[in-house]
């Protein structure tokens, strides 16, 4: 008899979960870090203690960037970003086929961002921001980052729910 569903191969399935914390943590600390340009940029709108100028707008709105991309990349390893719940309640194998037919549709979308994020990123390498300076790339690469993750949290589930529908569960 074949395996329980809960694992493809132990390190990877401890490699993804490892890294789904780091992207979680990562995000908490971007929630934090994004105060601070916020509340410059807010006080100087309305007062003349920082000049108007500064690069705080653009600090912003890249952090919001990533936020959001790193809030998709674990909506994905949770399974809960773009997934709506349709159907009748189904057997088990009937829910595995309908998810990996769901998840192909992200898969679908995942590759869109990898080679659209790509050229997106490529597009970028050797530009700077007006404000801040920063490097382009660094706010572009969010795109196919975003993308290849999907894609390594996919192929896990992927793995689940194929095991399910063969019926190589446990339960």
């Amino acid at each position: 008899m074949p395996p329980s569903v809960s694992t493809p191969p132990g390190l990877w399935r401890r490699f993804t979960a490892a890294y789904a914390r780091f992207l979680t943590g990562l995000l908490a600390f971007s929630v934090a870090v994004i105060v601070i340009p916020v509340t410059l940029q807010m006080v100087s709108r309305y007062t003349n203690l920082i000049p108007a100028y500064i690069w705080t707008e653009e600090m912003a709105r890249f952090l919001f960037i990533w936020m959001i991309m790193i809030g998709a990349m674990i909506g994905v390893r949770e399974a809960s970003h773009f997934e709506v719940d349709v159907w009748p309640t189904l057997p088990r194998r009937g829910e595995a086929a309908v998810r990996i037919a769901a998840r192909l549709g992200i898969l679908a979308f995942a590759m869109v961002f990898l080679i659209g994020g790509i050229e997106f990123t490529r597009f970028a390498w050797y530009r700077t921001s007006e404000l801040a300076d920063l490097p382009l790339w660094m706010i572009h690469i969010a795109w196919p980052t975003a993308a290849v993750t999907w894609i390594v949290f996919l192929g896990e589930q992927f793995y689940d729910e194929t095991r399910i529908l063969l019926g190589w569960s446990a339960t």
